[in-house]
């Protein structure tokens, strides 16, 4: 299973998986459940989930921290023949990570239609007036991605509501 054109939607889904894995880990934190796995020729090089409120850093999403790893691991700022999974379209800043660092391919588990940066909002990934852009597989085991962004925020309404109506 290379970047050629091999990797067949069983290897999506196997790996979006791993990627819904870290957003578990992430709503278990208290975090918002994105996660997100970077792979080269068959093998997961980096994996994050969003550490933001962890870490306390606006920049400490998922995507950010797995391509530093992946980077890392790789020894190289180049991540041309990977493929980044994220639970959650990424932002524009870390679609623009993803063009700066030349990922080829990115899959994306559900769209973000109020600050999606790959398609919804923006389409940072794909523009044509940049000098790299990256081919874009989305709905990869949408409806489990979704669910962990609905039950998390939902869960979240319940607590703040539930603090806010407490009489004293």
């Amino acid at each position: 299973m290379g970047f050629d054109g091999s990797i067949t939607a069983y290897d999506d889904e196997r790996f979006m998986s791993e990627a819904a894995s870290e957003a578990e880990a992430a709503a278990a934190a208290g975090e918002v459940p994105v996660g997100a796995v970077i792979v080269r020729d068959g093998q997961i090089i980096s994996r994050a989930h969003n550490m933001v409120e962890t870490s306390r850093s606006s920049s400490a999403h998922a995507e950010m921290l797995a391509i530093e790893a992946a980077e890392k691991a790789l020894g190289t700022k180049w991540l041309t023949g990977c493929t980044v999974y994220v639970t959650l379209e990424p932002c524009s800043m870390c679609a623009g990570a993803m063009v700066l660092a030349r990922v080829s391919r990115l899959v994306i588990g559900t769209m973000d239609p109020k600050a999606g940066a790959c398609g919804s909002l923006h389409n940072i990934a794909s523009d044509d007036r940049l000098n790299h852009r990256i081919e874009i597989t989305e709905g990869v085991l949408q409806e489990r991605c979704s669910k962990l962004l609905r039950d998390f925020f939902r869960a979240r309404r319940r607590s703040h509501s539930g603090e806010n109506n407490t009489e004293i």
